[in-house]
C-alpha cells in the first residue's frame, strides 16, 4: 500500500482532512490549519483558472502591461476567470502605506518627520470608457525617499483632493510640493506649500512607470477600463505590491 503525503498548497500545512467529493468524483481536502484562509482545495483540478499558481500569474500578469484578453489568452483562461480573480482582491487594497506608519512610534517621531516631512502630491488623469469620462489618480509621496504615502480616485475635484489631505494628517507632514492646480492653493497654508515643478520630479517620474507598467495608462493604446471597479483594482494592486509593499 502506498501513501502520498497531502500537504496544503497555499501554507504548505501537512494538517489536511478529507472533504467529500465534487460532482465529478475528485476528491476534496480541508486544510485545518487556524492560520490559512484557503479552506478546502483539490490535488487534481479540471479548471486551469482555479489552480493557485495560475490566480497568482494573473495578478503578476495584469502589473505588467497585459491587459485582461493577454491575460486570459496567455494562460489559457477565460476573461470572466481573469476578472473575478482581479475583482476579490478589492477587499484587500489599502489607501494608506500603514507600513510606513508603523516606524513611526513615540521615540521615532520626531525625528521621522524631521526627515520624511515633505511631500509631492500630484493627480495623474486617465479615463474609463471613454474619454468624456475621467479618473484621476490623486497621490502623494515622500519628497526624499520617494515612497507612496497615500492614494485615492476621483474628479479632479477639492473634494477629492480632501480626501487624499485627511489620508496624510498621520504622516505630521510639514512641507507639501504640488503644482499650481488651485485646489491646492485653497486648501493648502501658504506657509506650508510650495507650488511649482521644480520639486515634484520624482512624482511626475512615478506616472510614467505606470503607464509603462500598467496597459490601460498607455496613451496611445485601445486597451482602456471599462468599469471604475476595475480601474480602481489593477492600480490600487500596482500600489498596493509595488510601493506599499503588501502581499496582495
Amino acid at each position: 500500500m502506498t501513501f502520498i503525503a497531502v500537504r496544503c498548497p497555499h501554507c504548505q500545512s501537512e494538517q489536511i482532512v478529507k472533504r467529500g467529493k465534487t460532482h465529478c468524483g475528485t476528491q476534496r481536502y480541508l486544510c485545518q490549519n487556524t492560520a490559512c484562509t484557503t479552506g478546502s482545495f483539490l490535488l487534481d483540478y479540471r479548471n486551469r483558472g482555479c489552480l493557485p499558481e495560475v490566480k497568482q500569474t494573473i495578478i503578476d500578469l495584469s502589473l505588467n502591461a497585459s491587459g485582461i484578453r493577454d491575460t486570459a489568452r496567455v494562460l489559457r483562461i477565460s476573461t470572466d476567470t481573469v476578472l473575478s480573480e482581479l475583482k476579490k482582491k478589492e477587499a484587500l487594497l489599502a489607501s494608506v502605506n500603514t507600513a510606513l506608519l508603523r516606524t513611526l512610534n513615540p521615540e521615532q517621531i520626531v525625528v521621522d518627520i524631521e526627515q520624511a516631512g515633505e511631500a509631492e502630491i500630484d493627480e495623474m488623469w486617465s479615463f474609463v470608457g471613454n474619454k468624456g469620462n475621467l479618473r484621476w489618480l490623486w497621490h502623494a509621496i515622500d519628497h526624499h525617499t520617494g515612497k507612496v504615502l497615500a492614494y485615492v480616485f476621483g474628479r479632479r475635484k477639492d473634494e477629492v483632493f480632501l480626501q487624499l489631505k485627511a489620508l496624510l494628517e498621520p504622516f505630521g507632514l510639514t512641507r507639501f510640493y504640488t503644482d499650481h492646480w488651485g485646489a491646492y492653493t485653497r486648501h493648502l497654508d501658504p506657509d506650508v506649500h510650495s507650488p511649482g515643478k521644480r520639486n515634484t520630479q520624482k512624482i511626475e517620474r512615478q506616472h510614467l512607470t505606470l503607464r509603462a507598467r500598467i496597459k490601460r495608462l498607455v496613451r496611445k493604446t485601445i486597451c482602456f477600463s471599462k468599469t471604475i471597479q476595475m480601474h480602481d483594482i489593477v492600480l490600487g494592486l500596482f500600489v498596493n505590491r509595488y510601493a506599499f509593499g503588501l502581499l496582495v
